[in-house]
């Protein structure tokens, strides 16, 4: 089965790039997001092909005034994963590990075309390994990478012009769980808990990355902080697995309504204040719903999909994972405060013993 992809020095075993291994997990994702400089409006696009299960799908999602407007799209792959197109939504590698353009083609009122140009080199982030009893229930590496977002969306005939927006965007691949799920339960293999939170944030001359992974008492099983500058290249900027996030929930709630992030540092310890003023429900763009990353919709499948991201039930299973769209404040010793923004990814199921739950 020889494809375009075949062409290009990127093999990683003997078989042809159609096939990628014996896990129906494997999945190949990028995910985007941009914010307006006030955080008045938001997007996010999320693309991935499924080649054991043959499927590619991507999302949009326009976030503003409360509303959240959706945009998906799922095919069959045809086994061919350098066609990096989805029904109305196309995605091009313009200058790889820099430059990424995304194409909305008018559909169902919504529309854009947004270029996502790096601030400075994407950090990789640790590997992601996790075992739920004897099953493999992630294995995937992912690379992070704050940018510089230009270009315009477009909703219901509003068009919203990218100007100085800013965001992140990230690209992971391996194995996760996706598609349908296995109808035959693992003995030994339930998860306990899954803790989660993601905060990449930008600031005027830097960007500061966090993202922990937790077991139900609190012991990270992956964790990592980031400083880098502007411009930097591979090996450019600190960081540290020693930062903790102290974390203050909504009452009643599984989302957070502060964070104080503190990155242990020689000259002391950096401080980043975290206060969401809105919210993303990842759901729009694959992450749960009805849309769900990988699950086969037929030969091409297109819908839009609306939903208040205001007023929503905080505690229904499909609202947990969510991007709060934040003001941060950003502490260093010896230099003067910097006000930025940037989003607090959370997902929390199950038990988490140090906020109470």
């Amino acid at each position: 089965m020889l494809t375009k992809g075949d062409d290009f020095p990127i093999h990683q075993t003997p078989e042809p790039i159609a096939f990628a291994g014996s896990d129906r997990n494997f999945y190949d994702r990028y995910f985007f997001n941009a914010y307006a400089p006030d955080g008045s409006a938001f997007v996010a696009v999320a693309y991935g092909v499924y080649p054991a299960l043959n499927v590619a799908d991507a999302h949009v999602a326009v976030v503003k005034d409360g509303k959240e407007a959706c945009l998906h799209a799922s095919r069959i792959l045809g086994f061919e994963r350098m066609d990096t197109t989805v029904g109305p939504i196309a995605l091009e590698i313009l200058e790889p590990l820099q430059r990424l353009k995304v194409t909305i083609a008018k559909t169902d009122g919504i529309a854009g075309e947004l270029t996502f140009e790096g601030r400075a080199f994407p950090i990789e982030e640790p590997r992601f390994v996790k075992r739920n009893g004897p099953r493999l229930f992630m294995d995937y590496t992912r690379l992070t990478q704050n940018v510089r977002v230009s270009g315009w969306v477009e909703v219901d005939g509003e068009r919203i012009e990218l100007t100085g927006w800013l965001g992140t965007r990230d690209r992971s691949w391996g194995i996760r769980p996706v598609g349908a799920p296995d109808p035959q339960p693992t003995p030994g293999a339930g998860m306990a808990g899954f803790f989660w939170q993601w905060t990449p944030l930008n600031f005027a001359d830097r960007s500061v990355y966090f993202h922990v992974n937790a077991d139900p008492d609190g012991k990270p099983w992956n964790t990592r902080a980031v400083i880098l500058p502007d411009g930097a290249g591979p090996h450019g900027g600190y960081e540290t697995e020693a930062a903790t996030m102290a974390t203050e929930l909504i009452p009643g709630t599984r989302h957070a309504k502060s964070g104080v992030l503190t990155i242990p540092m020689e000259q002391g310890a950096a401080t980043v204040k975290l206060e969401p003023q809105s919210t993303f429900l990842m759901r729009g763009v694959g992450y749960g719903g009805g849309w769900r990353h990988g699950e086969l919709k037929g030969e091409l499948a297109v819908a839009r999909e609306d939903i208040d991201c205001a007023n929503f039930d905080k505690n229904d299973f499909g609202n947990l994972h969510i991007q709060a769209i934040s003001k941060v404040t950003l502490s260093q010793p010896g230099q003067a405060d910097q006000v930025g923004i940037g989003v607090f990814e959370q997902l929390i199921m199950g038990p988490y013993r140090p906020l109470g739950l």
